[in-house]
């Protein structure tokens, strides 16, 4: 079991880290983004916050589960979000695909916490 958590907090946490590290600095591709879903540049980088926050929660969290499976929690959320914002703004749902993926494996690195 141990594995499965240890890959399940690392391969999330290396995307949303370039990820949330590009929405926080306003890379001009995080920008046309935010733009496409009419969200400010200010929002999307409190949610590049939110994702090196949430990645770095599920690093710590294999070393005290209960931090990672909060981290967990939170990045599913955001993910599950995220998915809605594009399918309410019209995009096709294979534009909403990532964000769902990403909530699962965030929510099955809770549910593999949670199991130890």
């Amino acid at each position: 079991m141990r594995t499965a958590q240890i890959i399940t907090a690392v391969v999330p946490a290396l995307v949303f880290l370039p990820l949330g590290m590009a929405k926080i600095a306003a890379v001009p591709v995080m920008r046309q983004a935010a733009a496409h879903l009419g969200r400010s540049p200010g929002l999307y980088r409190v949610v590049g916050a939110l994702e090196v926050a949430g990645a770095a929660g599920l690093l710590a969290g294999l070393a005290w589960v209960p931090l990672g499976a909060a981290a967990a929690t939170g990045l599913a959320l955001l993910m599950a979000a995220a998915a809605v914002v594009h399918l309410r703004h019209g995009d096709p749902p294979a534009r909403a695909l990532p964000a769902a993926v990403l909530a699962l494996a965030a929510v099955a690195y809770a549910g593999l916490s949670v199991a130890a």
